[in-house]
Formats: C-alpha cells, sequence, structure tokens
C-alpha cells in the first residue's frame, strides 16, 4: 500500500541527498511532501515561526509517516525537532535514514551524524524511554533504500496503527 510520506531534512545541507531519495520514491509512483524548490524554502523562511510551524503542518496534512533524513547535522534543530515532535502528534509513523553517504552535487559523501531520535524521551510503562529505543534508522546505502523504502515506511506505517 503506498503511504503519503513526510521527509524532514536539513535544507541547505542535505538537498541534494533528500533529492535523491525523492527521486527514488517519485520513480517508483509514489506521493512525497515536505519536498520544495529553493524558491519556495526561500520564502517560508522569512516568515515568523508561527508562520512556519503553520506551513510544516499543513505539508503534514494527509500524511501517514514521517522519514527523518539523517545528515551530519540533523540532530538538534528547530524545525527538525518541530516536524518530529508534530509527527508523533498527529499519529504519525516515524523511521530515520542516514544518507551522509550518498554524494552531494560536487560528488562528496558527508560525516556521519547523530542521530535526532537520541536527544528524545516519551514516558513509556512507568519510565522514559529514548525514541531511538522505539524508531528505526536505516542506512540508505548500507541498507539499500532504494529496494528497501517502501517497506521501511510500510513498517513504520504498520508500527503506529495505520
Amino acid at each position: 500500500m503506498a503511504r503519503r510520506t513526510f521527509f524532514s531534512f536539513r535544507y541547505r545541507q542535505d538537498n541534494w541527498r533528500a533529492g535523491i531519495v525523492r527521486n527514488s520514491w517519485v520513480t517508483q509512483g509514489v506521493d512525497g511532501a515536505g519536498f520544495f524548490d529553493s524558491a519556495a524554502w526561500e520564502d517560508v523562511k522569512k516568515k515568523d515561526d508561527s508562520a512556519i510551524g503553520r506551513w510544516i503542518d499543513n505539508q503534514l496534512d494527509g500524511t501517514s509517516v514521517t522519514v527523518i533524513l539523517i545528515g551530519a547535522d540533523t540532530a538538534q534543530k528547530k524545525w527538525i525537532d518541530y516536524e518530529m515532535l508534530a509527527s508523533r502528534k498527529k499519529g504519525n509513523g516515524l523511521l530515520g535514514i542516514r544518507i551522509h553517504q550518498l554524494k552531494d552535487k560536487d560528488g562528496r559523501t558527508s560525516s556521519y551524524g547523530e542521530n535526532p531520535f537520541d536527544y528524545w524521551e516519551i514516558p513509556w510503562h512507568g519510565g522514559k524511554v529514548r525514541l531511538s529505543s522505539i524508531y528505526t534508522t536505516y542506512d540508505w546505502v548500507d541498507d539499500d533504500g532504494y529496494n528497501n523504502l517502501g517497506d521501511w515506511i510500510e513498517k513504520a506505517a504498520k508500527d503506529a496503527g495505520k
């Protein structure tokens, strides 16, 4: 089953790598949200925080899964955290995909970044648990993302009861 999916990523640092993931998704005939051209992003980022939050919330509408694309500088970023927590609030399935081994437009890879799921804890069976122990993180290159993305998204949706 195809799932409408929101992709969260650091635009300035990882747009090219995110585009590789997106294009693999689109070539398989699946609809993705959370991708926009540079002109749209330049317009959105000029707005105040509440307007940016509303824009993200609108992008999340109709999605059932959020994929956090993890590059060198993804963890603890304001809007990545917002997208992750807003996705949890709406009940989306979540997963992370490391994209640092993908080459950018200049043919360079990036460094291994921290997992944003490591920085958030939630109440769990009388205690607390890190999101990284709940949500799976894959590596696009090592785990063959091109051929497995659909399965990963489906698993995240089912894990979330969708």
